[in-house]
């Protein structure tokens, strides 16, 4: 593969990253991952394989990524029909057989059937599972954070709610604004305007900063000055 291929193809992937991020709220996470949950695996892959030759990525992606992609597919397909039990236990074999990026999306995927089921402590527990196991790809567990804190925003401590959202802010990557905007969703669930406004502000300062979020800041702002 050329030098310039493999940038793009990075390129590509970080573009799609901070695409996500832009869109992301907790309201909308279980769709948003329902949504792109294939395409961040794909976009996690191309990032994963900069050290590896073209031939040895194509036989990779021709020999794994199309079984493993439709494998996948089937499960979802499961799901979306309401057959819980018969997709978990395709995700199941997913996350038994393959140690890597379509492992972990399959207990990411199983956690979203959970959550629907109400079974909100064994999801919540597989979440918790990816993003301490440190042999899983750092990306993925900071997607598997986002998510957890997404759903814990509401009702957990709020020191469980920074210890998932704090690191991201801290390495200034892909999640970080998003990051930021719930962490100030956190201070206004406990009644700290103030923090909520400066988080807000950090996020307008940011260089590059995409017209979506900056609106919806930006309203945030408008509404807790009136609140004042």
């Amino acid at each position: 593969m050329k030098k310039k291929d493999t940038q793009e193809d990075l390129q590509a992937a970080e573009n799609f990253f901070k695409e996500v991020s832009a869109d992301v709220h907790n309201d909308n996470m279980k769709k948003l991952w329902d949504t792109y949950g294939l395409q961040i695996i794909i976009a996690i892959a191309a990032i994963l394989t900069v050290a590896v030759s073209f031939e040895t990525f194509k036989a990779w992606r021709t020999k794994r990524a199309e079984s493993w992609s439709d494998t996948y597919a089937v499960a979802m397909a499961l799901q979306n029909q309401g057959r819980f039990d018969e997709s978990m236990k395709v995700l199941k074999q997913i996350a038994e057989t393959n140690d890597g990026i379509y492992g972990d999306i399959a207990q990411i995927q199983t956690s979203n059937i959970l959550f629907e089921q109400g079974k909100n402590e064994e999801a919540i527990a597989i979440l918790e599972g990816i993003i301490n196991n440190q042999d899983i790809n750092k990306k993925m567990r900071d997607v598997t954070a986002v998510k957890l804190a997404s759903y814990k925003l509401d009702t957990a401590p709020r020191e469980e709610i920074e210890a998932l959202l704090n690191p991201l802010v801290e390495e200034n990557g892909s999640w970080a604004n998003i990051a930021r905007e719930m962490s100030a969703m956190l201070a206004i669930r406990d009644g700290n305007m103030e923090q909520a406004k400066a988080l807000y502000g950090e996020i307008l300062n940011t260089p590059n900063l995409s017209d979506g979020l900056k609106l919806r800041v930006q309203d945030m702002l408008s509404v807790l000055d009136s609140a004042n």
